[in-house]
């Protein structure tokens, strides 16, 4: 198969990275327990899904390598690209958004089963649909910080919010380099006004009441070995800290979200993304349906 130089032109697996299930029952076997799915209703978030091999994370990681690259022949696929955003000096956390369009690898991880499964049913078994990626980079001994925030604070360009996020690891993270940290049933808050992203980490408690506030100083760090996944609600508060350890924290982030969504906005979705008029449904090349595969 000849290869577009954009590869959001391919709403189809590219590889053999992952084995899609030819039916319902090879679907099934991903299918998260009820006790995991009550869990994430109280709380907002699960996290320990195991979403890829070694091999898997190692090509990943080669890809990560050359897409951070300024002078990647393919950069203008970008559609947000922060060689550091951090607004720290002395700190750097690496982000952008617009890989899959980039590498095989970042692409075909839309379709990996165990992914689809996690997130049609936490999408209350509603078709899902490709929204972004990102990655969040965080160097060894001087990465930055990600604020406390909600994501879809970001995303009411949406309507309605039936969003979900999963954040999968390509390093070990810990507490030492800076893994993600989760306010357990802040996803029952209500919608927030947005903080810098990569700002002061308690940029966010400007906009809490008391009670809220304190609840960010007993956050639940998610620690999780390299191709694991949490997943969480679009409302639940989360951030991470500064890595100052002697290790990398490297991780990519999927955002998806139900079937049906519709633009909010006459204004660009995202960078470069062709006009979805306030009101019309989010679909077509850059918003891909990904389970199940439209026929």
């Amino acid at each position: 198969m000849a290869l577009s130089r954009d590869l959001a032109d391919h709403d189809r697996m590219i590889t053999n990275m992952f084995k899609v299930p030819t039916d319902q029952a090879g679907w099934d076997k991903y299918r998260l327990s009820e006790e995991q799915l009550t869990f994430f209703d109280k709380n907002g978030y699960i996290s320990g899904i195991k979403l890829l091999d070694q091999d898997q994370v190692d090509q990943l990681n080669r890809e990560l390598a050359e897409v951070m690259d300024p002078n990647h022949p393919d950069h203008d696929l970008f559609y947000e690209f922060h060689t550091n955003e951090s607004t720290d000096p002395d700190r750097i956390v690496f982000h952008s958004l617009g890989h899959w369009r980039i590498t095989p690898g970042f692409h075909d991880i839309l379709w990996n089963p165990a992914f689809l499964m996690a997130a049609h049913q936490l999408l209350g078994e509603k078709s899902v649909r490709f929204w972004h990626d990102q990655l969040f980079c965080k160097p060894a001994k001087h990465g930055g910080v990600v604020a406390w925030h909600q994501d879809f604070s970001y995303w009411t360009r949406t309507s309605p919010m039936q969003h979900l996020t999963a954040w999968v690891g390509l390093d070990d993270v810990t507490q030492e380099n800076g893994c993600l940290q989760y306010i357990p049933g802040s996803h029952r808050w209500g919608l927030l006004d947005k903080p810098v992203l990569t700002g002061e980490m308690e940029g966010l408690k400007a906009f809490l009441n008391q009670e809220q506030a304190t609840q960010l100083d007993n956050p639940v760090p998610i620690e999780m070995e390299k191709g694991f996944a949490s997943f969480h609600h679009p409302l639940l508060v989360h951030g991470s800290f500064e890595n100052n350890s002697e290790r990398p924290r490297r991780a990519f982030v999927l955002n998806v979200f139900a079937d049906g969504t519709c633009s909010k906005t006459d204004g660009e979705l995202l960078p470069g993304v062709p006009i979805i008029t306030n009101g019309e449904k989010m679909e077509g090349k850059f918003f891909p349906l990904l389970y199940p595969l439209e026929n």
